[in-house]
């Protein structure tokens, strides 16, 4: 038996890591090295038990089921379509399953696998992916891995790009408690086979829209298809934090509930750009215990607002009152922003957007501190409802509460600082050198400290 793999292929066979991802861009070979793979262990390990799995059956019928039949070898292999699983003559399963409700994982308790296969990990959720992982077990010494393939997008793309993308540069084994990882990135171009047999595919693939093309020609990870904030870019968006100016207006807006409280103090300058500059992100805070995180994180600073979402003034049935009468009695009024989420995205969009600035430098009129992970993190990977195209998808949950904050403060009317009254300075030459080699937001802080020569 004859077999032809590309160079990225055999990477991905060759890979020892206990959680191996192979993968990016589309027409990679990604499905056919998993099968392969899956071949020629059955054939090592003689009785082993492996489980492939696509998120839905049909997509497991058209793809992995159909082609796998025309490769492996029909004197050595037998395969039982009404049980989904195929049959070497050393003893050795191929189980092809597949997880289409979140709770489909449970049809495999108590079962043991030595290899489990993930054919498009990005379509899985990860508490799915975390409950199979524990059926990867057995008592005899067969190696036991995680081995996934997938291109950027769908559910799960933000934990998969959390679990390998982000750690380490691909190609780099790297360990995560006690288990190791390795990402193999794979291009249509590294697929021969593919470029030889149907040379058309990579000029399709360049006809497609850019952040589309950008995600399944390139397989970038920081765009892909259904992303509903496509124009975020974290080099264009993210800054390092700095000393703002005292007179910059400041705002407060959260999004609260016992599954996540997520908070943001956000700055407006005088030209109506805003800087998002401290986070507060926790899970399990009663009302109180929000009020006096709030409270920590607000210090002494003089607010404009604290802005929060409508639901929070429906009033308890046990108590009579809202979240915001607790906050009230607190000493910390709330405002209430607009509910309409389509319009608050499409406000959040227009503060991402890139335009001229006062300086005439091309510029968003929003950023946001390094240190506010969480928003860094989710904001990306929202994508978008299914049903409702202006509005984003409501799953994976925990990526948008720190979203929802921030869109209170997008479709609130802000307001921009005034310019204090600065008393006219003299400066000397080498002020004025540091003030023309200065950025924007320094020159800024330098007029505030030595006075206003202008």
């Amino acid at each position: 038996m004859e077999l032809k793999v590309t160079p990225r292929q055999q990477a991905f066979l060759q890979a020892k890591a206990d959680e191996v991802l192979f993968g990016g861009a589309a027409g990679g070979g990604k499905s056919y090295g998993q099968l392969i793979d899956a071949l020629l262990y059955a054939l090592q390990y003689a009785g082993s038990r492996q489980l492939i799995l696509r998120r839905t059956f049909p997509d497991l019928e058209r793809t992995l089921v159909r082609e796998h039949l025309k490769i492996y070898p029909q004197g050595r292999y037998r395969y039982t379509a009404s049980l989904h699983r195929g049959t070497f003559s050393n003893g050795s399963t191929i189980e092809f399953g597949y997880c289409d409700a979140e709770s489909d994982v449970y049809r495999y308790q108590g079962a043991e696998y030595d290899t489990i296969r993930f054919d498009e990990l990005t379509h899985f959720t990860e508490s799915q992916y975390l409950y199979l992982l524990s059926r990867l077990r057995g008592a005899n010494s067969f190696p036991k891995q995680i081995k996934s393939s997938t291109n950027p997008g769908g559910v799960g793309h933000q934990w998969v790009k959390a679990r390998f993308i982000d750690p380490a540069p691909p190609e780099t084994e790297f360990k995560a408690g006690r288990r190791t990882r390795i990402f193999l990135p794979s291009r249509v171009q590294d697929n021969h086979f593919l470029m030889e047999s149907d040379p058309e595919y990579l000029a399709r693939l360049n006809e497609l829209p850019e952040n589309q093309k950008r995600a399944l020609l390139y397989g970038e990870w920081d765009l892909f298809e259904g992303q509903f904030f496509p124009e975020f870019r974290r080099e264009t968006h993210v800054c390092e934090p700095f000393v703002l100016p005292k007179h910059w207006r400041r705002y407060y807006t959260m999004d609260y509930g016992l599954d996540m409280f997520a908070a943001y103090l956000i700055a407006v300058d005088e030209a109506g750009n805003g800087y998002v500059y401290r986070e507060c992100y926790e899970s399990g805070l009663i009302i109180s215990q929000a009020i006096e995180k709030a409270k920590q994180m607000m210090g002494s600073e003089e607010i404009y607002a604290r802005l929060a979402p409508p639901d929070l003034w429906n009033r308890r049935q046990e108590t009579g009152k809202s979240v915001a009468d607790y906050w009230a009695q607190a000493g910390l009024g709330l405002t209430k922003t607009a509910n309409d989420r389509e319009a608050g995205w499409l406000a959040v969009k227009e503060w991402l957007a890139v335009r001229k600035n006062e300086f005439g430098e091309k510029a968003p009129r929003l950023k946001i501190f390094s240190g506010c992970v969480n928003l860094i993190r989710t904001l990306p990977g929202l994508q978008h409802d299914a049903h409702k195209p202006n509005d984003v998808a409501n799953e994976p949950h925990e990526l948008t509460h720190a979203p929802d904050a921030l869109r209170g403060f997008c479709i609130y009317w802000t307001s921009k600082a005034e310019q204090p009254i600065r008393k006219k300075a003299h400066w000397s030459e080498d002020q004025y050198e540091d003030y023309e080699s200065a950025s924007p937001e320094e020159r800024l802080r330098l007029v505030e400290k030595w006075g206003d020569p202008f």
